[in-house]
């Protein structure tokens, strides 16, 4: 169920539930990766074609995650910018043991 969210923190709670299985998170996770390497790579080359594959590393492989395994959409169609925010977010919060995937 999709709603309007008062702040940051309650669309996050419902963007954990939207992400509940582990391989779904893993491939989210393997997502970011892929954009932090290829944002290092480019900062060293200054190649604009690296930025094309931001969006492909990022959503591309989040979104095989939503297909097979959540087997919904991605919730980034009704909130990219709080989506993108809560990517990196989760994350976070897995590097640190906050948010399991591992």
């Amino acid at each position: 169920m999709d709603k309007d969210f008062k702040t940051f923190s309650e669309f996050y709670t419902f963007y954990l539930g939207q992400h509940s299985n582990l391989l779904c998170r893993r491939f989210h996770f393997l997502g970011t990766c892929g954009v932090i390497a290829l944002l290092v790579l480019f900062f060293f080359t200054g190649q604009l074609i690296i930025l094309a594959l931001v969006p492909i590393s990022l959503y591309g492989i989040s979104w095989v995650g939503h297909w097979i395994f959540e087997q919904r959409s991605p919730i980034f169609y009704r909130h990219p910018f709080l989506s993108l925010l809560s990517d990196f977010r989760m994350f976070w919060e897995i590097l640190i043991g906050k948010v399991k995937a591992f």
